[in-house]
């Protein structure tokens, strides 16, 4: 897929992926000579899924929240449309 650019910035081409607990839990390193502590590591792995379940939860119910808001919007300007008369009622 081609890359695109506008003022030297890549332009927005959809929603960037997103990464999710189990990634974050499972995700492996290539070991190194002086490598850091394998369980310092997967602590902060977990505490890192965590805040990440916590964070697509929080998005997830904000977004039932919004959808919610939209349908009460609309629903209330269907009704005011019905409502409210032209404001001439002759021919234009």
């Amino acid at each position: 897929m081609a890359q695109v650019y506008r003022g030297g910035h890549l332009y927005g081409t959809g929603h960037p992926a997103r990464l999710t607990p189990h990634e974050a839990r499972t995700r492996a390193f290539a070991p190194r000579r002086r490598g850091v502590d394998p369980d310092e590591v997967r602590q902060f792995q977990a505490l890192v899924a965590d805040e990440l379940a916590d964070l697509h939860g929080q998005v997830r119910l904000l977004t039932e929240e919004n959808d919610r808001l939209k349908r009460a919007l609309r629903d209330w300007q269907t009704m005011h449309a019905r409502e409210c008369r032209p404001p001439n009622s002759g021919h234009w």
